[in-house]
């Protein structure tokens, strides 16, 4: 596959969208492109690399053509739909929609985390959710080095997180309409702590979806975590605090050290200059950002580290682009 057959699904959405910038920045090479969506989008036509293609209406005969590598990105049930159809043709489905994530049979991929599990898929791969990418990206090479017991998430996360209704509901809401698109209440002066519906457990789907992917994509099923998962009033990039208790004792500055040179990682921890990570400094890159490292003093081995990215693109677009040049 030099040159695959590639095609996008639900290209003209957020996500979908921002497969294609990230398509061309990387210079990913492709032999044809098939762009899929909605009745409703059928007809547009969408410039990639000096060069309009033309969106179709997918169907189950959508696959029946030639196509290697299959970008998904509308929804949860579409993927239920359409991905055993697209892998029964043979077609690789990369999928960024929570459907498959939890399914043994699939692997769920963070290029810097666990490329070695990519070699399992069955014609199905999936993306991991937003949060959760950020977030095991800096975790890995730090339980490489001194195993993780514990891990708490505590997440701020942008409203693009909800798609273009969210990123509506925020910029109305500041204008003093509040239209409740999106979210049970206004976002415009808010933190919401509820993403996704609440669980019999009190935990929201978002926070459980954190903890069960995180163990799946680090195999180790021992960590414990827990999570509360807010949304607040930013257009792009999800922030977290993380705080992390390993078995092993640590020195802040090899902690540094390591972070610093593992893959996908800027580092930012300056606190005497003011030099940490902020979603507007972020919003467009495709790197995890890390800085506001210390100890935390209240157990033995313990770190607090704050966490920033781009939810849209290495929270969906780019990580799924960075599994497609893994297969190549």
């Amino acid at each position: 596959m030099k040159n695959p057959n590639l095609a996008i699904v639900g290209v003209t959405g957020m996500v979908g969208r921002t497969f294609l910038k990230v398509l061309e920045e990387r210079n990913f090479p492709f032999n044809r492109l098939y762009l899929f969506a909605s009745s409703k989008s059928a007809g547009e036509m969408i410039p990639l690399k000096g060069k309009d293609y033309r969106v179709e209406e997918l169907t189950e005969h959508s696959f029946d053509r030639d196509i290697d590598i299959a970008l998904f990105s509308a929804g949860g049930s579409i993927s239920k739909t359409y991905a055993p159809i697209a892998a029964e043709h043979g077609v690789i489905v990369i999928d960024n929609s929570s459907a498959w994530r939890m399914d043994d049979t699939v692997p769920l991929i963070v290029p810097e985390v666990n490329p070695q599990d990519l070699k399992n898929h069955k014609g199905i791969i999936a993306n991991p959710n937003c949060s959760t990418i950020q977030a095991v990206v800096p975790l890995k090479p730090l339980h490489d080095a001194y195993t993780i017991k514990r891990i708490i998430y505590s997440t701020y996360q942008a409203v693009s997180g909800s798609g273009i209704k969210g990123v509506k509901e925020l910029e109305e809401g500041l204008k003093g309409n509040d239209l409740n698109l999106a979210y049970p209440h206004p976002i415009a002066g808010n933190c919401l702590p509820h993403i996704d519906v609440f669980l019999d457990n009190g935990y929201t789907k978002e926070e459980i979806k954190m903890i069960n992917e995180t163990i799946k994509i680090m195999g180790d099923s021992q960590l414990k975590i827990t999570a509360t998962t807010v949304r607040v009033p930013v257009k792009d990039c999800h922030s977290e605090s993380i705080n992390v208790e390993f078995e092993k004792p640590f020195k802040l500055e090899d902690v540094k050290e390591l972070l610093k040179n593992a893959p996908g990682i800027i580092l930012q921890d300056d606190f005497e200059n003011n030099i940490y990570p902020l979603a507007r400094s972020v919003a467009g890159c495709n790197e995890v950002y890390v800085g506001r490292l210390r100890r935390d003093f209240s157990v033995e081995n313990g770190l607090n580290m704050w966490v920033v990215a781009d939810n849209i693109r290495k929270g969906a677009a780019t990580n799924a682009v960075q599994i497609a040049e893994l297969l190549l």
